[in-house]
């Protein structure tokens, strides 16, 4: 179906930040499949860890324990917060089960009621609810009618929060960053008020942290920042470095509302995905892959505030670590097929921003190829 509107190229094989096209022809990677190759392209301790497991189990029923996603289960939390863990396979799973998790436990233990807030320009996912969190119209528009539920407040404003809770809401559902609507970044002490907030009125703080998490931000986990812990955490993207996997994270007196039969994956916490997903986040602690990506993300961010001088047609640059938003004052959706041109991979969203999230081992003098092709690019186009 004609869902992603494909650009004229054809990926067939990649390694670290490079990719190859069918004709042979090699790319610098400034997307990494949308924030999900965080560790590059085929890593091999990824790669080891599938085939390792190809060979003993692909797959079993959750009707069973799973030694690996109990050990895995074992280290999310050692790396985040004391809490149990939800497997599944996608951003969309992780944030469709915090959603029920929330009501849930608003309905077993809270006093209040179960709608969530969540904020305008968020995005939550393409299932029929998480559209309905999501707080922008065009994922929206014709798929009604839409689930109930959910209120849309500013981002970032703790006030605007404020106002919108009542005794119906149960949770506030959030973004440390938001990346699909151009790398927004909340003013420092946002995590942190609404946390007061929820604490002050017994709701529950959910993060979407599918797009921030592992590594990309600089911290483990972007709420890391901040110095809180949430009482739900959703995660997918880099978790499995290409693999499909994703977790919700909850604390344990949270956690606990979930039995037998009130939520489940027939493939979510599958052996596969469980090896690779503990590859990943043995690399990322082993190697301190969040203070890489902090790291070259300062790099990055200077390169590109230097291009900014000499190129007024950007107005903008802003993020955390290798998450970062290159805002235009002008139309620049002709960046992509420009890119692809010159053997480098753009992702520009809303039509005036590039996102730019490589892979975190990205190498300096990568970097310094980035800027100097986005540069020729500007030049050649007058910006």
């Amino acid at each position: 179906m004609n869902t992603p509107g494909r650009l004229p190229i054809s990926h067939v094989k990649g390694k670290g930040c490079k990719i190859w096209d069918a004709n042979g022809k090699e790319y610098l990677d400034m997307v990494a499949g949308i924030a999900v190759c965080n560790l590059g392209h085929c890593h091999p301790a990824v790669v080891r860890a599938l085939k390792r497991q190809s060979e003993e189990l692909f797959h079993c029923s959750n009707l069973y324990r799973i030694p690996i996603q109990e050990m895995l289960a074992e280290k999310l939390v050692k790396n985040s917060f004391n809490g149990k863990a939800f497997f599944c396979n996608s951003g969309a799973e992780a944030n469709e089960g915090a959603i029920k998790l929330i009501r849930r436990y608003q309905s077993d233990k809270g006093k209040r009621g179960s709608r969530i807030i969540t904020c305008s320009g968020s995005f939550h996912g393409r299932t029929i609810t998480t559209v309905a969190a999501t707080g922008q119209e065009k994922f929206r528009k014709g798929f009604e009618p839409i689930t109930e539920g959910f209120v849309h407040v500013e981002f970032g404003s703790i006030k605007a929060v404020e106002s919108a809770i009542d005794e119906t809401i149960g949770g506030i559902l959030v973004e440390p960053i938001q990346g699909e609507s151009g790398i927004r970044v909340p003013p420092e002490g946002y995590l942190k008020g609404l946390k007061e907030l929820c604490i002050k009125n017994g709701i529950l703080l959910a993060l979407d942290e599918v797009q921030t998490g592992f590594a990309r931000t600089g911290k483990m986990f972007a709420y890391m920042h901040e110095d809180i812990t949430p009482d739900i955490m959703t995660l997918a993207k880099a978790f499995g470095n290409g693999f499909p996997a994703g977790a919700i994270i909850a604390k344990p007196e949270i956690a606990e509302v979930f039995v037998p039969g009130t939520h489940a994956s027939t493939f979510g916490g599958n052996p596969l995905a469980m090896a690779a997903a503990m590859a990943t986040l043995d690399v990322m602690t082993k190697q301190d892959i969040p203070k890489k990506s902090h790291e070259k993300g300062m790099y990055l961010t200077a390169k590109l505030q230097k291009l900014k001088v000499v190129h007024p047609s950007i107005s903008e640059i802003r993020g955390k670590g290798l998450m970062i938003g290159v805002e235009f004052n002008t139309d620049i959706s002709f960046l992509t097929l420009a890119g692809i041109e010159k053997g480098i991979l753009f992702n520009v969203i809303n039509e005036r921003i590039i996102r730019l999230a490589p892979p975190l081992i990205i190498s300096a003098s990568e970097i310094d190829r980035a800027v100097s092709l986005l540069d020729a690019i500007l030049r050649e186009k007058g910006l």
